[in-house]
Protein backbone atom coordinates (compact mmCIF):
# COMPACT_ATOMS: atom_id res chain seq x y z
CA UNK A 1 0.00 0.00 0.00
CA UNK A 2 1.23 3.28 -1.01
CA UNK A 3 0.49 6.70 0.76
CA UNK A 4 -0.36 9.86 -1.60
CA UNK A 5 -0.67 13.64 -0.11
CA UNK A 6 -3.08 15.20 -2.45
CA UNK A 7 -4.06 18.54 -1.59
CA UNK A 8 -4.12 17.90 1.99
CA UNK A 9 -5.45 14.76 2.21
CA UNK A 10 -3.53 11.55 2.77
CA UNK A 11 -4.86 9.04 0.88
CA UNK A 12 -4.23 5.08 0.46
CA UNK A 13 -3.24 3.76 -2.99
CA UNK A 14 -3.10 0.08 -4.09
CA UNK A 15 0.79 -0.72 -5.54
CA UNK A 16 -0.94 -2.50 -8.46
CA UNK A 17 -3.82 -0.21 -9.43
CA UNK A 18 -6.29 -1.51 -11.82
CA UNK A 19 -5.97 -0.25 -15.53
CA UNK A 20 -5.38 3.24 -15.24
CA UNK A 21 -1.77 4.87 -14.60
CA UNK A 22 -1.59 6.62 -11.08
CA UNK A 23 -0.39 10.48 -10.91
CA UNK A 24 -0.12 12.75 -8.39
CA UNK A 25 -2.46 15.30 -8.28
CA UNK A 26 -0.32 17.88 -6.30
CA UNK A 27 2.18 19.81 -8.74
CA UNK A 28 4.03 22.35 -8.15
CA UNK A 29 3.73 23.94 -12.12
CA UNK A 30 0.70 25.23 -12.97
CA UNK A 31 -0.93 24.44 -16.39
CA UNK A 32 -1.84 26.78 -18.90
CA UNK A 33 -5.24 27.74 -19.84
CA UNK A 34 -5.61 25.53 -22.24
CA UNK A 35 -4.04 22.89 -20.45
CA UNK A 36 -6.91 23.27 -18.20
CA UNK A 37 -9.63 23.67 -20.62
CA UNK A 38 -8.28 19.44 -21.98
CA UNK A 39 -7.84 18.57 -18.68
CA UNK A 40 -11.62 19.48 -17.63
CA UNK A 41 -12.98 18.38 -21.03
CA UNK A 42 -11.61 14.85 -19.99
CA UNK A 43 -13.37 14.67 -16.62
CA UNK A 44 -16.59 16.43 -17.83
CA UNK A 45 -19.44 14.28 -18.09
CA UNK A 46 -23.51 14.63 -19.36
CA UNK A 47 -25.83 13.36 -16.97
CA UNK A 48 -28.69 11.55 -19.08
CA UNK A 49 -32.11 10.37 -18.50
CA UNK A 50 -34.73 10.93 -20.79
CA UNK A 51 -33.34 14.38 -22.04
CA UNK A 52 -29.79 15.96 -20.66
CA UNK A 53 -29.90 16.94 -17.19
CA UNK A 54 -26.90 18.62 -16.16
CA UNK A 55 -23.20 17.62 -15.78
CA UNK A 56 -20.74 15.49 -13.73
CA UNK A 57 -17.25 14.56 -12.99
CA UNK A 58 -15.52 11.21 -13.45
CA UNK A 59 -14.40 10.79 -10.08
CA UNK A 60 -12.76 6.91 -10.13
CA UNK A 61 -11.98 3.69 -11.86
CA UNK A 62 -11.97 0.73 -10.78
CA UNK A 63 -12.05 -2.10 -12.99
CA UNK A 64 -14.25 -1.66 -15.79
CA UNK A 65 -16.33 0.50 -13.80
CA UNK A 66 -16.56 4.34 -13.40
CA UNK A 67 -17.66 6.43 -10.64
CA UNK A 68 -19.43 9.67 -11.45
CA UNK A 69 -20.10 12.54 -9.16
CA UNK A 70 -22.67 15.38 -9.61
CA UNK A 71 -25.73 17.41 -7.69
CA UNK A 72 -28.55 15.84 -6.48
CA UNK A 73 -30.48 18.22 -7.68
CA UNK A 74 -29.21 17.34 -11.35
CA UNK A 75 -30.69 13.40 -11.04
CA UNK A 76 -33.95 14.59 -9.47
CA UNK A 77 -34.50 16.66 -12.47
CA UNK A 78 -35.39 13.44 -13.94
CA UNK A 79 -36.08 9.51 -13.60
CA UNK A 80 -34.12 6.16 -13.66
CA UNK A 81 -32.52 5.05 -16.09
CA UNK A 82 -29.55 7.77 -16.11
CA UNK A 83 -27.11 7.87 -18.80
CA UNK A 84 -23.56 9.11 -18.89
CA UNK A 85 -22.11 10.69 -21.77
CA UNK A 86 -18.39 10.40 -21.86
CA UNK A 87 -15.80 12.85 -23.18
CA UNK A 88 -16.08 10.61 -26.31
CA UNK A 89 -19.72 11.17 -26.80
CA UNK A 90 -20.70 7.71 -25.97
CA UNK A 91 -23.61 6.81 -23.83
CA UNK A 92 -23.54 4.29 -20.87
CA UNK A 93 -26.36 2.67 -18.85
CA UNK A 94 -25.40 4.16 -14.91
CA UNK A 95 -27.12 3.71 -11.86
CA UNK A 96 -27.12 5.73 -8.62
CA UNK A 97 -25.32 4.89 -5.13
CA UNK A 98 -27.41 5.40 -2.44
CA UNK A 99 -25.23 6.84 0.16
CA UNK A 100 -26.56 7.98 3.08
CA UNK A 101 -23.44 9.63 4.34
CA UNK A 102 -24.05 12.37 1.85
CA UNK A 103 -26.01 13.79 4.83
CA UNK A 104 -28.26 16.42 3.10
CA UNK A 105 -25.65 18.13 1.01
CA UNK A 106 -26.52 18.50 -2.84
CA UNK A 107 -24.23 15.87 -4.35
CA UNK A 108 -25.28 12.49 -5.48
CA UNK A 109 -23.61 9.55 -7.54
CA UNK A 110 -23.55 7.48 -10.28
CA UNK A 111 -22.04 4.29 -11.81
CA UNK A 112 -21.14 2.85 -14.94
CA UNK A 113 -18.91 0.25 -16.84
CA UNK A 114 -16.71 0.49 -19.79
CA UNK A 115 -14.01 -1.22 -20.88
CA UNK A 116 -12.55 2.27 -22.17
CA UNK A 117 -10.14 4.33 -20.86
CA UNK A 118 -11.17 7.62 -19.16
CA UNK A 119 -9.45 10.35 -16.92
CA UNK A 120 -10.42 10.82 -13.13
CA UNK A 121 -10.32 13.96 -11.76
CA UNK A 122 -7.58 14.55 -9.21
CA UNK A 123 -9.02 16.57 -5.76
CA UNK A 124 -7.61 19.52 -4.81
CA UNK A 125 -7.78 21.86 -1.11
CA UNK A 126 -10.39 23.88 -0.81
CA UNK A 127 -9.59 27.40 -2.63
CA UNK A 128 -9.33 30.57 -0.75
CA UNK A 129 -10.04 34.04 -1.84
CA UNK A 130 -8.82 35.58 -4.45
CA UNK A 131 -7.77 32.29 -6.22
CA UNK A 132 -8.03 32.07 -9.95
CA UNK A 133 -10.59 28.80 -10.48
CA UNK A 134 -11.99 27.56 -13.43
CA UNK A 135 -15.50 26.09 -14.06
CA UNK A 136 -16.76 23.65 -16.64
CA UNK A 137 -19.80 21.53 -18.09
CA UNK A 138 -22.45 21.42 -20.48
CA UNK A 139 -25.22 24.04 -20.37
CA UNK A 140 -28.92 23.51 -22.01
CA UNK A 141 -32.04 25.24 -22.83
CA UNK A 142 -35.78 24.62 -22.52
CA UNK A 143 -38.60 25.59 -24.68
CA UNK A 144 -41.91 25.37 -23.58
CA UNK A 145 -44.85 24.42 -26.56
CA UNK A 146 -47.95 22.70 -26.44
CA UNK A 147 -46.46 19.68 -25.90
CA UNK A 148 -44.50 20.27 -23.17
CA UNK A 149 -40.84 21.15 -22.11
CA UNK A 150 -38.25 20.50 -24.20
CA UNK A 151 -34.58 20.23 -22.85
CA UNK A 152 -31.29 21.20 -25.22
CA UNK A 153 -27.73 21.21 -25.61
CA UNK A 154 -26.90 24.78 -25.93
CA UNK A 155 -23.33 25.46 -26.42
CA UNK A 156 -21.56 22.00 -26.02
CA UNK A 157 -18.91 21.91 -23.11
CA UNK A 158 -18.09 25.74 -21.94
CA UNK A 159 -15.25 26.29 -19.94
CA UNK A 160 -14.92 29.47 -18.04
CA UNK A 161 -12.77 31.57 -15.66
CA UNK A 162 -13.01 33.60 -13.13
CA UNK A 163 -12.19 33.71 -9.02
CA UNK A 164 -13.04 33.08 -5.37
CA UNK A 165 -15.24 36.18 -4.36
CA UNK A 166 -16.69 34.34 -1.04
CA UNK A 167 -15.47 31.81 1.22
CA UNK A 168 -18.03 30.88 4.13
CA UNK A 169 -16.91 30.03 7.37
CA UNK A 170 -19.96 27.46 7.48
CA UNK A 171 -21.82 25.91 4.73
CA UNK A 172 -25.14 27.01 3.30
CA UNK A 173 -28.13 24.12 3.17
CA UNK A 174 -26.86 21.58 0.64
CA UNK A 175 -23.55 22.20 1.70
CA UNK A 176 -22.18 25.05 -0.87
CA UNK A 177 -19.90 27.32 0.60
CA UNK A 178 -17.31 28.95 -2.21
CA UNK A 179 -18.46 31.44 -4.18
CA UNK A 180 -17.14 32.27 -7.10
CA UNK A 181 -17.35 34.97 -10.48
CA UNK A 182 -17.46 32.39 -13.10
CA UNK A 183 -20.92 32.29 -15.10
CA UNK A 184 -22.25 29.27 -14.08
CA UNK A 185 -25.17 28.27 -16.71
CA UNK A 186 -28.09 26.03 -16.63
CA UNK A 187 -27.09 22.40 -17.27
CA UNK A 188 -23.49 23.24 -15.75
CA UNK A 189 -24.67 22.01 -12.22
CA UNK A 190 -22.93 18.86 -10.87
CA UNK A 191 -19.46 19.83 -13.32
CA UNK A 192 -16.08 20.47 -11.71
CA UNK A 193 -14.59 23.64 -10.22
CA UNK A 194 -10.59 23.28 -10.93
CA UNK A 195 -7.71 24.90 -9.65
CA UNK A 196 -4.47 25.94 -11.36
CA UNK A 197 -2.86 23.06 -11.11
CA UNK A 198 -6.00 21.06 -12.69
CA UNK A 199 -7.43 20.29 -9.59
CA UNK A 200 -11.05 19.82 -8.65
CA UNK A 201 -11.68 21.88 -5.79
CA UNK A 202 -15.73 22.00 -5.47
CA UNK A 203 -18.66 21.09 -7.80
CA UNK A 204 -20.83 23.45 -9.56
CA UNK A 205 -24.43 23.99 -8.39
CA UNK A 206 -26.16 26.85 -8.03
CA UNK A 207 -25.82 29.79 -10.32
CA UNK A 208 -25.81 33.95 -9.51
CA UNK A 209 -29.27 35.86 -8.85
CA UNK A 210 -31.41 32.79 -8.14
CA UNK A 211 -35.27 33.56 -8.62
CA UNK A 212 -35.70 32.78 -4.65
CA UNK A 213 -33.48 33.47 -1.73
CA UNK A 214 -33.98 30.56 0.03
CA UNK A 215 -30.83 28.86 -0.83
CA UNK A 216 -29.02 31.55 1.31
CA UNK A 217 -29.83 29.83 5.04
CA UNK A 218 -26.69 27.84 6.94
CA UNK A 219 -26.98 24.60 7.88
CA UNK A 220 -27.28 25.38 11.41
CA UNK A 221 -30.68 27.46 10.52
CA UNK A 222 -29.16 30.86 10.56
CA UNK A 223 -29.47 33.39 7.75
CA UNK A 224 -26.67 35.93 6.68
CA UNK A 225 -27.22 39.58 7.36
CA UNK A 226 -29.17 41.67 4.69
CA UNK A 227 -26.05 42.86 3.04
CA UNK A 228 -23.95 39.38 2.97
CA UNK A 229 -27.24 37.60 1.09
CA UNK A 230 -27.43 40.46 -1.57
CA UNK A 231 -23.39 40.09 -2.19
CA UNK A 232 -23.88 36.64 -2.20
CA UNK A 233 -26.45 36.52 -4.68
CA UNK A 234 -24.08 37.86 -7.11
CA UNK A 235 -21.49 34.84 -7.19
CA UNK A 236 -21.89 31.13 -8.54
CA UNK A 237 -21.72 28.39 -5.89
CA UNK A 238 -19.99 25.46 -5.41
CA UNK A 239 -19.74 22.50 -2.89
CA UNK A 240 -16.16 22.46 -1.80
CA UNK A 241 -14.74 18.79 -2.99
CA UNK A 242 -13.42 18.32 0.82
CA UNK A 243 -16.91 17.97 1.54
CA UNK A 244 -17.74 14.98 -0.62
CA UNK A 245 -13.85 13.44 0.05
CA UNK A 246 -15.19 13.84 4.26
CA UNK A 247 -18.58 12.13 3.19
CA UNK A 248 -18.32 10.18 0.75
CA UNK A 249 -15.69 6.85 1.09
CA UNK A 250 -17.21 4.05 -1.06
CA UNK A 251 -16.90 0.24 -1.02
CA UNK A 252 -15.70 -1.23 -4.12
CA UNK A 253 -19.75 -1.84 -5.45
CA UNK A 254 -18.98 -4.24 -8.05
CA UNK A 255 -19.66 -8.61 -8.08
CA UNK A 256 -17.07 -10.26 -10.68
CA UNK A 257 -20.14 -12.51 -11.28
CA UNK A 258 -22.19 -9.54 -12.01
CA UNK A 259 -19.62 -7.87 -15.02
CA UNK A 260 -22.54 -7.48 -17.91
CA UNK A 261 -25.08 -6.53 -15.49
CA UNK A 262 -25.56 -2.83 -14.83
CA UNK A 263 -28.90 -3.09 -12.66
CA UNK A 264 -27.02 -5.12 -9.98
CA UNK A 265 -23.43 -2.94 -10.23
CA UNK A 266 -24.32 -2.11 -6.91
CA UNK A 267 -23.80 -4.54 -3.56
CA UNK A 268 -23.18 -2.68 -1.04
CA UNK A 269 -21.73 0.92 0.31
CA UNK A 270 -20.17 1.75 3.33
CA UNK A 271 -16.84 3.94 4.72
CA UNK A 272 -13.65 3.31 3.08
CA UNK A 273 -11.07 6.09 1.68
CA UNK A 274 -11.58 5.92 -1.93
CA UNK A 275 -8.32 6.00 -3.84
CA UNK A 276 -8.11 9.22 -6.59
CA UNK A 277 -6.23 8.57 -9.54
CA UNK A 278 -6.27 10.78 -12.78
CA UNK A 279 -5.22 8.88 -16.09
CA UNK A 280 -1.93 10.52 -17.69
CA UNK A 281 -2.66 13.55 -20.21
CA UNK A 282 -0.99 13.98 -22.96
CA UNK A 283 -1.89 18.21 -22.63
CA UNK A 284 -0.60 20.70 -25.22
CA UNK A 285 -0.47 24.34 -24.24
Amino acid sequence: MLVACLGGFIIPVPASAPDVSVFVAQQAAQLSVTQLQQLARSIAVKVRSKDVLGSGILIRKQGNVYTVVTNDHVLLAGDPPYRIETPDGKIHLAVKIQATSLKGNDLGLLQFRSDNNYAVAAFGPAPVLGEQVFAAGFPFAEETSNFGISVFSKNGFVFKTGEVSLVLDKPLLRGYRIGYTNDLEKGMSGGPLLNRRGEVVAVNGMHAEPILDSAYVFQDGSEPSASLREQMRRYSWGIPIETFVNLVPIKNPVSPQNHGSIPNIVTETGFLTTPVYVEKLNLKS
